[in-house]
């Protein structure tokens, strides 16, 4: 079986989730899109809320949040997957 890279996902996911979050937080403060989305996800993420401000703050959460289940999910992979053999 064939290994994760743990730093590589996780930087992946993190860089994905982030941008993902900031752009529907930019959404959420120009087009009025999204709001909803932004409310309910600014009750985890602490300052997220429709300004330009608060998406980059939601992006900065969501890459955190994104990069540290990501090196979750490859560790705990690459020690399951290699504990069969």
């Amino acid at each position: 079986m064939k290994k994760f890279d743990v730093k590589a996902l996780g930087l992946s996911l993190g860089i994905v989730w982030g941008l993902s979050t900031l752009v529907i937080g930019l959404g959420a403060t120009w087009f009025g899109t999204y709001v909803d989305v932004v409310e309910f996800m600014g009750r985890g993420y602490k300052g997220f809320d429709a300004t330009v401000g608060g998406s980059i703050i939601g992006g900065a959460w969501g890459f955190v949040d994104a990069a540290i289940g990501g090196l979750l999910v490859a560790w705990l992979y690459n020690k399951f997957a290699h504990k069969k053999k």
